[in-house]
């Protein structure tokens, strides 16, 4: 197997650049050729980002798994398609062959369609790391239904917003997932999630830890059952179902600036070429490769990195049940040496995580097979990026810096494995297509440097394959979040400096949402969730500087009453009550690091919190924190300043 259209060199590169930018159209038009299409496209792109709308290649007629499964099974069907590693490593793994899977995502797709489920349908899927979660992925896909994956760490409540937005009538979960030490009740968290639904037909339960579960008549059903009547009957292949181009694909749900859940939307055709273009040139991925990306495909790393970027390409990929610290801090290098991993993606927090047991865990795992390392989720710090280059690629594996978000699909900006320059803490030069601009916050290009940087909003000029489309139910708040804040421009919402080499650097958020360990929170949705608790007034929350995380939470609340004593208890104990107000609300996922007791917030006399002041404090800089005269209260700063944690 070849891939015609990776990139060999850096001036192939340039060349492949050039062109992407000249002629779009052209450019991706020429990639899709190489996939499995029902009916071919007439018009390659259409769009405006003033609605905004994207199309690409209106008028095709496809299914995302003939190009992930069955256009290997003649020559590829014993190729390993998914190595499966459990959480215990005393536990036998699985390896699933692409005719293996092939055969599982067609009888669930039968277990689907029996359950009622049909094209166009969303299926919520809330499950652990094991194989069943990529068939229940598939399958749905097969069959045409919107699959919306929520990350087994998420609480009730927050199950509960996203099936209302999503109007989600199926579930698909296990009795209980692993991770590490914890047993995590799924079942049980679905259960509460669905008291009051009025939507929700049919609940599908995959056995995975046999914890007791309820099982309520007529609703809920065991997946082995459901398998074994697909078995009885004799159901083997399932024909994938004809989906246009542009049918929506998923819903991934992600932080917004305000507590409401965004259900992000991406498309069938345009989001597949465009995750497996990047993951073949990104990482260089060669045929036999063993591909190990170690995140949860319940965020979109997983989707685009974990499933349709390496299947799409034919590629062995290795699902992580686990956590890279149980039962030591040598797992992953366990998991590298065990199956000779080959690339290795992971998160800076993961890695600066590691970085704190010492090399003691690093020593004794062979390591040499692996030919490329990648970080993805946030910017990595160059300490971390060093200690990863020496002690993990011993100096000999390429770092891919990536820069890419839940609405993006895919990877937009890094440098691709051994073919163009690395920058320690750089994500460096954007993909094929893909056209960056930095503007200041009037929407102006900026062409003058500052201490020999360009520095500005990073934003997208032109769509590529993979943009988002929507958010589900709600395409106003699609244009408001994303295209109203700069005319015909892509609003990234991140800023980043640019160098004389035209590479580029990410500096982190500039609204107000938070990157915590690589995912993206809501400062609103954290507020929401801490005002929920029965004492407290009001609630700001900031962003910090944190070594492992990257970014903590650092909340300051005002409490009823003394926060110091009263009848609820200490200050400690009403903390750890918020704290598990949040994790009930949210997940333990956006617990505050930090929560910092304080009798008024610098507010303005129109009633807005002065956030810049509250991050300020937070990150120690409380000698330098502006004009606080337009405060309706200046003095509560001092106090804030004196009381900072």
């Amino acid at each position: 197997m070849s891939y015609p259209y990776q990139i060999k060199s850096y001036e192939q590169y340039q060349k492949d650049y050039q062109r992407s930018i000249e002629d779009p159209a052209d450019f991706w038009s020429e990639i899709a050729q190489h996939f499995t299409w029902k009916k071919k496209w007439h018009t390659t792109l259409n769009w405006n980002f003033k609605e905004p709308k994207v199309e690409w290649f209106k008028g095709a007629k496809l299914n995302i798994t003939e190009n992930c499964l069955d256009r290997f099974l003649e020559k590829s069907g014993d190729i390993p398609a998914i190595i499966w590693e459990p959480n215990d490593p005393e536990e036998h793994h699985r390896i699933l062959t692409y005719k293996k899977l092939y055969e599982k995502v067609c009888q669930f797709a039968h277990v689907l369609k029996n359950n009622g489920i049909k094209k166009g349908d969303r299926v919520c899927i809330y499950m652990g790391m094991i194989p069943e979660l990529a068939i229940a992925v598939l399958a749905c896909a097969r069959i045409g239904a919107i699959h919306s994956v929520i990350f087994g760490g998420f609480s009730a409540q927050s199950i509960s917003d996203r099936l209302f937005d999503a109007q989600a009538e199926f579930i698909v979960t296990c009795d209980g997932a692993y991770r590490g030490q914890k047993d995590i009740p799924l079942k049980s968290v679905i259960d509460d999630a669905l008291i009051g639904n009025r939507t929700v037909k049919k609940v599908i339960v995959s056995t995975r830890t046999r914890t007791a579960v309820s099982m309520i008549k007529g609703r809920d059903v065991w997946w082995e059952d459901e398998i074994k009547k697909v078995e009885t009957m004799g159901l083997t292949d399932f024909p994938a179902e004809e989906m246009d181009a542009e049918d929506p694909l998923f819903i991934l749900y992600t932080s917004g600036s305000t507590g409401k859940p965004k259900g992000v939307v991406h498309s069938c055709a345009g989001y597949m070429i465009y995750a497996n273009y990047t993951f073949i040139n990104v990482f260089q991925y060669q045929p036999g490769d063993i591909h190990f990306c170690t995140a949860d495909i319940g965020w979109i790393t997983g989707h685009s990195y974990i499933l349709y970027g390496p299947l799409s390409a034919g590629a062995t990929t290795l699902m992580f049940e686990g956590v890279p610290t149980w039962p030591d801090a040598g797992r992953f290098w366990d998991i590298v040496d065990k199956y000779r991993v080959n690339i290795l993606y992971t998160a800076p927090t993961a890695i600066r995580s590691l970085m704190g047991f010492g090399l003691g865990p690093v020593h004794g795992h062979d390591l040499s097979s692996l030919k490329v390392l990648g970080t993805v989720g946030e910017p990595i710090n160059e300490e971390a990026w060093h200690w990863y280059n020496e002690h993990i690629g011993k100096k000999k594996c390429p770092i891919v810096d990536t820069w890419w978000q839940t609405e993006t699909g895919g990877i937009l900006i890094s440098n691709l494995a051994g073919i163009t320059p690395a920058k320690a803490s750089w994500a460096t030069l954007p993909l094929p297509g893909v056209q960056p601009i930095l503007v200041d916050d009037q929407g102006h290009e900026i062409v003058e440097k500052e201490d020999g940087l360009y520095k500005g909003n990073l934003c997208i000029k032109h769509p590529w394959p993979a943009t988002i489309r929507t958010t589900y139910g709600d395409h106003e708040r699609c244009r408001t979040n994303y295209f109203a804040t700069y005319e015909n421009l892509y609003f990234t919402g991140d800023g980043a400096l640019k160098d004389e080499n035209g590479f580029y650097r990410i500096t982190g958020r500039v609204d107000d949402v938070l990157n915590v360990s690589g995912h993206r929170i809501g400062t609103a949705e954290v507020e929401n969730a801490i005002n929920m608790h029965s004492g407290v007034v009001e609630s700001a929350v900031v962003g910090y500087p944190h070594d492992i995380k990257g970014q903590g939470i650092y909340a300051y609340v005002i409490y009823q009453g003394s926060h110091q004593q009263n009848s609820h208890g200490t200050a400690d104990l009403i903390r750890k009550d918020i704290l598990q107000t949040v994790t009930r609300i949210i997940g333990a996922i956006a617990k505050p690091d930090k929560i910092q007791f304080v009798s008024g917030l610098p507010k303005t006399r129109s009633g807005k919190i002065m956030r810049r002041i509250l991050r300020k404090i937070a990150e120690g800089e409380i000698d330098n924190l502006g004009d606080t005269t337009t405060l309706l209260d200046p003095n509560v700063v001092d106090e804030i300043k004196n009381g900072k944690l």
